[in-house]
């Protein structure tokens, strides 16, 4: 068939070809539309709504229920397109037969897949708030019409599913808040438009409902605490050589905590006329111990550290009995990581070694390894990597007993009573210099 020819048949078939290029458009833009409402962030368009552009509600609108939304543009678009080819295959057939059928199927998924798919999609997923916004108002018609006949289908689907013993709820399982800004930050993180300290401090404060005082509580075996018993001089200068600003008070037995020494207290009592430091009395000046259980959760304690302006608190278990202290500082270092003074020990816990091994103190918490060495050791059985051992293994590990698990290799070096205080880590695929 000539140039000529073609055109001519265009011309005859004028209602036809348009009908099947509007058609095109219409499913171009049910294709973008899907696109931009699921790849939409809340958080931009509330920011826009704010800025007052009235489109940014209808979209916030529309994506509270994005499965009827979504059903409701899928649903167009195959209907679109079904027609769009069938017009197109009647305009082939009558132009040049029975090959007409092939050529309407060449034709038409060329325009389909460029103009109805690539093209509108890759524009909405360039600028997703921008697109969505501008087809707000038409994509709620659409649903409007489309929505009823598009639960219709589910509902067959649900039945068929059930004839099948597959039950569907009837709401899509959405990620919490918690659980979508996480997954935001990792991803940003990997593609490296958000450094890994920016991600600790977010992941740190996400992690504040799902942590306990237990896990970051210094545990009674490491308080520092003065003894009522002692004299008065001992402990003026405990306080004095303490890097603590504030110390528990015990008085016959050591989870006996009858006060709370503020550093500060004890500098305006020695600072009183005629105050000598072996006559000082520190259970006076000592402030009433705040007590809360160890199974409250950081977020609530965090909460109550800022009601109480308290900066110190005595952790104890369900009987009541002693299991360390917890700090409104150690609540911050969880976010923020290690928060270190001049007054704060150089070493951690951790010492790099000239062959890439670790020796770790066993009581350095799993998740400060985490955050320093971008590791992702389990802390959900054990606080301690000592701690992490000795549920792995199973046992009371002796020293120089070595177990591998999750990529590393735990070597025990030191071990008091039943205590681990020390272990060499390394990958697990590397072996000691002979």
């Amino acid at each position: 068939m000539t140039m000529e020819a073609l055109i001519a048949l265009l011309i005859a078939h004028g209602p036809a070809v348009l009908a099947i290029l509007l058609m095109i458009v219409l499913a171009a833009f049910l294709s973008g539309s899907e696109t931009a409402l699921t790849a939409v962030s809340r958080t931009r368009l509330h920011t826009l709504d704010v800025q007052g552009e009235a489109r940014a509600g209808v979209v916030d609108r529309l994506i509270e229920r994005r499965d009827r939304v979504i059903g409701a543009l899928l649903l167009g678009s195959n209907l679109v397109r079904v027609l769009a080819t069938s017009v197109a295959t009647g305009l082939f057939l009558s132009a040049f037969g029975a090959p007409g059928v092939a050529y309407a199927t060449i034709a038409m998924t060329i325009l389909l897949v460029v103009f109805a798919d690539v093209l509108p999609r890759s524009w909405a997923n360039a600028a997703p708030e921008r697109f969505a916004v501008g087809v707000a108002r038409p994509v709620r018609v659409v649903v409007a019409v489309v929505g009823p006949l598009s639960s219709l289908i589910n509902a067959m689907v649900r039945a068929i599913m059930q004839a099948f013993g597959f039950k569907l709820s009837r709401e899509a399982p959405m990620l919490t808040a918690h659980e979508e800004l996480r997954g935001a930050v990792d991803f940003l993180h990997r593609e490296g438009a958000v450094v890994k300290a920016d991600r600790d401090r977010v992941s740190g404060v996400l992690d504040l409902d799902e942590l306990e005082v237990s896990d970051i509580m210094v545990h009674r075996m490491a308080m520092r605490a003065l003894n009522a018993d002692d004299p008065p001089a001992v402990n003026v200068k405990a306080v004095l050589d303490s890097p603590y600003t504030r110390m528990p008070v015990w008085r016959g037995a050591a989870d006996n905590i009858i006060g709370v020494l503020h550093a500060k207290d004890l500098l305006r009592a020695l600072a009183e006329p005629d105050a000598q430091a072996d006559t000082v009395d520190i259970v006076k000046i000592a402030q009433k111990p705040w007590y809360v259980p160890d199974a409250t959760n950081l977020a609530n304690q965090l909460s109550a550290f800022l009601r109480r302006k308290s900066h110190f608190a005595i952790v104890v278990d369900e009987y009541g009995e002693v299991r360390g202290l917890v700090t409104l500082e150690d609540i911050l270092e969880e976010i923020v990581g290690d928060i270190a003074d001049e007054h704060d020990p150089d070493v951690r816990g951790v010492y790099p070694q000239a062959d890439g091994s670790l020796v770790v103190d066993g009581g350095v918490p799993i998740r400060d390894l985490n955050r320093a060495l971008d590791w992702s050791l389990p802390d959900g059985e054990a606080t301690t990597i000592a701690g992490l051992v000795i549920h792995e293994s199973r046992t009371i590990p002796d020293e120089r007993q070595a177990f591998t698990f999750y990529g590393k290799r735990f070597i025990v070096m030191k071990r008091v009573k039943n205590r681990i205080t020390k272990l060499r880590i390394r990958p697990a695929g590397d072996t000691p210099a002979s």
